[in-house]
């Protein structure tokens, strides 16, 4: 069962190899303002390729932001590294090897293959903004592919949030 998260509470551990070697951890992470991690459905995806490539021409300004990034899948290494290289993210941490426990503790949907060129299991998107000391801010889940957070509407509001002091909302356990 997917597991529900809480925004302004402690985000999930996450550590993942990256495409072309080392490992992020969300731990190690000192952004100015936000990580913001991106689970993508992985390599047979076209609308992650259009997504991430959206990412990727944004990186500047998205750093500019405050921003540390990284995008990960449950591909393997080989997948990763094909998308990272057929996709053109060349400015964006690409990571590999999301196992299914942890994607459920992120809170995503797992889908399985309905088509031969999708990995057997994988999970559906997801974005997240984390603060600096580790509390979920942003939690933006989706169930079918196509249900994302426009980013070119999204990113500018990290700058109205930081500059208002602007609080994680759904925190009401009402």
């Amino acid at each position: 069962m997917t597991h529900t998260l809480i925004p302004d509470t402690a985000a999930p551990e996450l550590s993942l190899p990256l495409v072309g070697g080392g490992r992020w951890v969300l731990s190690e992470q000192n952004p100015k303002h936000f990580t913001m991690v991106i689970f993508y459905r992985g390599l047979h995806c076209p609308v992650c390729k259009n997504y991430l490539g959206t990412l990727n021409s944004m990186m500047e300004k998205v750093s500019d932001l405050g921003f540390s990034v990284v995008v990960a899948s449950m591909d393997s290494n080989e997948r990763a590294e094909q998308s990272k290289s057929e996709w053109g993210l060349d400015k964006i941490n690409v990571a590999y090897g999301l196992d299914i426990e942890t994607a459920k503790k992120w809170g995503l949907y797992i889908s399985t293959s309905i088509k031969e060129a999708e990995n057997d299991i994988f999970c559906e998107p997801g974005l997240m903004w984390i603060r600096p000391d580790g509390r979920l801010y942003l939690i933006d889940i989706g169930n079918m592919p196509w249900a994302r957070p426009d980013l070119e509407t999204l990113m500018p509001k990290a700058k109205f949030a930081v500059e208002n002091d602007y609080p994680a909302r759904g925190t009401s356990n009402l």
